[in-house]
Parts: structure tokens; C-alpha cells; sequence
């Protein structure tokens, strides 16, 4: 057996676990909190964040210009702050944009990499310390060495790796994802199971990885019907928050596959969510790999007392509701996109480019 397995983050889960845990935050004397305009101050973190720092008399300051699918520009914009001011860590507080935005952040503010360089895969393994809390229950950011922006030079969502973007710290508390609504709910759960799933269906996958990817998808699948009915319980929260992170350790070890480099176009061109995307396209490509390792897709729907990769995407459908319409045209592009992407490469098997048009198809026409 070949294994090899690293994931540094200390995870700290639990009610009030920001409040109760602020010795944490003294990694640094100053810091720079990476927000979006709303849900920080909307889930009740950004006072326990602020509680915390000022009950160890931390100074910080605060970046709140983070937008969904971040872009270069900001994270550049962040960075400057971050030197202007001299912090010396950073603190994340949202979904998947502020995580990936801070760690972008944390790694220019120490590190000289001209904007036309951030992709090329030598950004280097020195950034700022960096404490991540969640306010989503789907991106797994907290947990892995990846940051994925907006790249409009490619028209696509870009992702940068290093094992120093792994966060010091995540701290998980489901209370401050108790008044999400249902469709980041629902998105942000698929966005989860579609990590989880993905991992398994990696060619980086492992014994170790695998473990954790089932427990994930069978306690994302626990809350198949509350999901479809839109009636999300606090033990589901919980439940549901847990299992992101799981996730986000799965594809730190396993990476991501031609699901996530083909649901980027359709968030790139057509603004929908990231795990919306992976949702509607992840059933398809589970019957693709099902016709080319039908005992490797039995394991992984055992996990959801599923018998076929057909009932899986029917599943999928009824949780996401009605699809969005694209013409062939427009999936002929993507394909074009996905087929020589790092995900897609990725895969167990490596779908062609008429193999992904064909995914594209089946999945949203």
C-alpha cells in the first residue's frame, strides 16, 4: 500500500466555539478579518470574531469587499490592505469566496507575485497565519490548501495550491448557518456531496480518503428528504456542516474531478452557483464512470442505499428543482473549456472532449 496523507489544520467544532476558544486567536497581534458585506455581521461570527480578538486585546481590521466568485482584482485589493496595515494573520468568516479570497490574501501579503503569475503553479509556501470560520455548510475551504478565483483572462474559475494555504484553524459552529435560506442551503450541501463523491471518483483517491468520503455522503444523504422538503432541522445543520468539512478533507488529499472543471462555465456564463452547477452535472458523470467501474460506483451509492447512478441523479433533480436552459452551442463551448482542465485530468477516467459534451447533454438539455 501506497498512502500518504497531511492535513495540518486543528478543527475545532461546537456552539460558541469562537467564544469559548479565543486563545486561538492569539497567533498574531493584528489581524485582518476577510469578509462579504452581509453574512458575517447577518450570522452572529463577526461579533464572536470581535469578542474574541478584543478580549485578548487584538487588533484588526477589517476587508469586507469580498464578492461571490471572487476575482483577482479583489484579492490584490485585499492584499494591500493586509501590507498597509501591517497585519500579521488573517481571519475568514463566510462561505467559499471570503475562505478562498483570505487565503489568496494571506499568500500575496507575504509573497511577490505579479497578478499575471498567481496561476502558473510556483506561488511559493510562505502566507500569514489564518483562522477560518465557516457561515456555509458546502465549500470545505477550511480545511484544504486551495483557493479558487475568477480568471475572465480564461473565462473560467481558476484554482491556486500550496500546502501553506491550509488554514491554521477552522472553527465550526452550525449556529451561524441556521438562518441560510434554502437555496444556499441546498447548494451549499450538494457543493459537499459533490466533494465527497468526486474523491472517490478521483485517480488520486486513497484507503484513507475513501473512509472519510463515505461517512460524509452517508450523513449528507440522512438529510435527502429535509432538503427536498425544505424543512432543515438544528441536528441537520449540524450535520450538514460537519460533513462539509469532511469533505474539504477528502479533496485535500484527492483533488477535485471533470465535475467541478465543467460546472465552472456554467457559473462563469450563466451565474449559477458553484454547487448548483456540480449538482446538476454529477449524476451524469457518476453514470459515466458507473459504465467504466460499476463496482467502484456500487461502493460509493451504498453510502446512500442507492442502487444505480440513474437513481442518484433523479435524486439530485428532485433536490435542485427545475434546470436551467442552454442551448447546444453553448455546451459545445464548456466542453471546449473542460476537456484539458487540471479536474478533468484528474478524473479515474478521463472523459474526451465528445464524452463531456455528451455529459453536458444528457445532464442539461
Amino acid at each position: 500500500m501506497n498512502l500518504g496523507f497531511y492535513m495540518p489544520t486543528k478543527v475545532i467544532v461546537g456552539k460558541d466555539c469562537v467564544r469559548e476558544n479565543s486563545d486561538v486567536f492569539k497567533i498574531g497581534k493584528k489581524a485582518l478579518i476577510v469578509t462579504g458585506k452581509n453574512s458575517a455581521k447577518l450570522s452572529g461570527a463577526l461579533d464572536d470574531v470581535k469578542y474574541a480578538l478584543e478580549k485578548n486585546n487584538i487588533e484588526y481590521v477589517i476587508f469586507d469587499k469580498v464578492m461571490s466568485n471572487p476575482t483577482v482584482e479583489c484579492v490584490y485589493d485585499g492584499a494591500e490592505t493586509a501590507m498597509e496595515e501591517e497585519v500579521d494573520f488573517v481571519i475568514a468568516i463566510g462561505g467559499g469566496s471570503p475562505m478562498d479570497s483570505a487565503k489568496t490574501i494571506a499568500l500575496l501579503a507575504v509573497s511577490d507575485i505579479e497578478r499575471k503569475n498567481l496561476f502558473d503553479g510556483n506561488i511559493g509556501n510562505k502566507a500569514l497565519p489564518m483562522i477560518h470560520i465557516p457561515t456555509t455548510a458546502g465549500t470545505g475551504s477550511e480545511v484544504t490548501p486551495y483557493a479558487i478565483l475568477t480568471n475572465h483572462e480564461k473565462q473560467t474559475k481558476k484554482s491556486i495550491a500550496s500546502p501553506c494555504l491550509f488554514p491554521t484553524y477552522a472553527l465550526l459552529d452550525a449556529k451561524y448557518t441556521k438562518n441560510l435560506g434554502l437555496a444556499t442551503t441546498v447548494n451549499t450541501a450538494i457543493d459537499s456531496l459533490s466533494h465527497s463523491v468526486e474523491g472517490m471518483m478521483s485517480k488520486r483517491a486513497n484507503i484513507m480518503a475513501d473512509v472519510i468520503a463515505k461517512e460524509a455522503v452517508k450523513i449528507i444523504a440522512s438529510t435527502f428528504d429535509d432538503l427536498i422538503s425544505g424543512e432543515l432541522t438544528e441536528d441537520d445543520r449540524e450535520k450538514l456542516l460537519y460533513a462539509s468539512m469532511l469533505g474539504g478533507v477528502v479533496i485535500s488529499q484527492t483533488k477535485t474531478t471533470a465535475v467541478h472543471a465543467m460546472g465552472y462555465s456554467l457559473t462563469y456564463f450563466k451565474n449559477i452557483d458553484h454547487g448548483r452547477a456540480n449538482g446538476l452535472l454529477l449524476g451524469e458523470f457518476t453514470k459515466y464512470i458507473e459504465r467504466n467501474d460499476k463496482d467502484r460506483v456500487k461502493e460509493i451509492l451504498s453510502c446512500m442505499n442507492l442502487d444505480s447512478a440513474e437513481e442518484f441523479k433523479n435524486i439530485l433533480a428532485k433536490i435542485l428543482g427545475d434546470k436551467e436552459k442552454f442551448e447546444k452551442e453553448e455546451l459545445e463551448l464548456y466542453a471546449e473549456i473542460a476537456q484539458n482542465a487540471g479536474g478533468t485530468l484528474n478524473s479515474m477516467f478521463v472523459p474526451s472532449k465528445d464524452e463531456i459534451l455528451q455529459i453536458y447533454v444528457e445532464s442539461l438539455m
